[in-house]
């Protein structure tokens, strides 16, 4: 009886056992296609536009009207994050944005926050610090504009 038993309880190691070598190495491959896919986005990532569909923002003189909008909306959905200082909160201040980052790369980074944060290596490293990825707030194009003369306003932009 015992040897009945210690049969089945080897061939039950051995079944559970086989499957998993195929699932590794299953597990394997797919890490390394996806690897190679990512390795080859970033590459192809612009630090300077970042990702999304804005490309050459031209911003003239700043829009008062698209400045309070903008402000409505940092009070409503950035206020809780950012400082308009260059002190961090959870996120870093928003003080001199405007001069490290194009328009683009603001707007881009505004409407599509998750595809900025897994390419851009600045975002990353920020990341590391502020330990928090920044939500996709679902910004409309308009909305992101006018965060954006918010920002300029808040720059000192006249």
């Amino acid at each position: 009886m015992k040897k009945i038993i210690l049969i089945g309880f080897a061939a039950l190691i051995y079944a559970c056992g086989g499957p998993q070598t195929s699932n590794n190495e299953a597990e394997n491959a797919g890490t390394t296609t996806e690897q190679t896919t990512t390795t080859k986005d970033v590459s192809e990532y612009d630090p300077h536009r970042g990702e999304g569909k804005f490309k050459d923002v031209e911003l003239g003189a700043l829009d008062l009207a698209k400045a309070e909008k903008g402000k409505a909306i940092y009070d409503m959905k950035c206020q809780s994050c950012h400082k308009l200082t260059d002190e961090r909160l959870v996120g870093p201040g928003w003080h001199g944005v405007t001069q490290r980052r194009t328009p683009a790369w603001l707007l881009n980074f505004i409407t599509n926050p998750d595809a900025m944060l897994d390419k851009d290596p600045e975002l990353q490293a920020q990341l590391e610090i502020c330990l928090v990825r920044m939500p996709n707030q679902n910004v409309a194009d308009e909305e992101a504009y006018a965060l954006v003369e918010f920002m300029r306003k808040n720059d000192g932009v006249k």
